[in-house]
């Protein structure tokens, strides 16, 4: 098992937020989801990892478009090289930008552009935050900079926590910003227990839609905010999209609702409050192919002859933001 640095006084905010039956389950869950019997990387990933420079940055600011840890000069050139060839080790970088002692992490989306789409529907000083689907923690830590109290982020892809690992290697052990290597479906249910919950590229992944936000509803304490950030198509509250095959080369995507049927869901399942906040298409200027994911990115995934459609035919890739309130 892949040991993780978790941050201090995680387990016992749970308790205090009435997520005892998490909290008690946490140990149990990681180390069945790190087992290198299941994930043959993990032991090369954990090696890059406690391969970076031990070194201390003279500031930390998670308020900015780049989550930026340390400066330029917190780092000689042979430090820095060695820190890149540790990253680069992590390959793909999804989401970013991050600025770590004068490297730039230009990761495959600038996940600052959808942050500040989705920021000014958010209100969590003080709050507990519930990241799902959270990738290597960029929102994590950008949700601590707006004033959450504690953001607990779950993945299930072990590479993105370990990415998360690397940057934990510099942060204080009392950052309360963690990612666990969790699915959704991991979580004992009913805990009730977060403030804000946010589930963002995730739920046209999911081959039932409605129990993935009964899911989220449940997670929310009563009257807490569910930030639902997805993709769907134009059309009324009778229009849903199901991909016959794949949808912009991406295999395992089941349904892309109108927002007016998105927003029927999410009242058949209880939440009240509904709002769209933010229509966007996805453009080459917030996803695209860098030196820290050079696989296939969003050129690759739209008809060279007609950019408002995929390569399947279908509509371009259109996500929407809406906010809801748990009963």
């Amino acid at each position: 098992m892949t040991d993780l640095r978790l941050s201090s006084g995680l387990q016992d905010d749970l308790r205090a937020a009435g997520m005892a039956a998490l909290a008690d389950a946490l140990p149990g869950l990681v180390a069945a989801r790190m087992d290198p019997r299941r994930y043959g990387n993990l032991p090369r990933w954990a090696e890059a990892v406690a391969g970076l420079p031990g070194l201390v940055p003279s500031c930390i600011a998670l308020d900015r478009d780049a989550v930026t840890i340390g400066t330029r000069e917190d780092a000689c050139e042979a430090e820095r090289a060695a820190l890149r060839e540790g990253l680069m080790a992590l390959h793909p970088w999804r989401k970013g930008p991050f600025s770590l002692f004068g490297l730039t992490l230009d990761a495959e989306w600038r996940s600052c552009l959808k942050w500040s789409r989705i920021e000014p529907a958010l209100a969590v000083s003080g709050q507990r935050v519930l990241d799902v689907g959270c990738g290597n923690g960029y929102y994590a830590l950008r949700l601590l900079g707006a004033g959450a109290a504690r953001v607990v982020g779950i993945d299930p892809t072990p590479l993105f926590v370990m990415q998360f690992q690397a940057l934990r290697r510099w942060l204080p052990e009392a950052l309360a910003a963690d990612v666990l290597p969790l699915a959704l479906e991991d979580l004992p249910a009913g805990l009730r227990g977060f403030d804000t919950v946010l589930s963002m590229g995730v739920l046209y992944h999911r081959r039932s839609p409605l129990d993935h936000l009964l899911a989220l509803r449940d997670c929310l304490r009563p009257g807490g905010q569910l930030l639902l950030e997805t993709l769907v198509v134009p059309g009324d509250a009778d229009t849903c999209l199901f991909p016959p095959g794949r949808y912009a080369k991406m295999r395992n995507v089941w349904f892309l609702p109108s927002v007016a049927m998105l927003e029927r869901w999410l009242a058949r399942c209880g939440f009240t409050g509904i709002e769209c906040v933010d229509k966007s298409h996805t453009d080459f200027a917030e996803q695209r192919r860098t030196e820290w994911m050079h696989f296939e990115s969003l050129a690759d995934f739209l008809d060279p002859e007609d950019p408002t459609r995929t390569i399947e035919g279908h509509p371009a890739p259109l996500r929407a933001v809406l906010v809801a309130h748990a009963p």
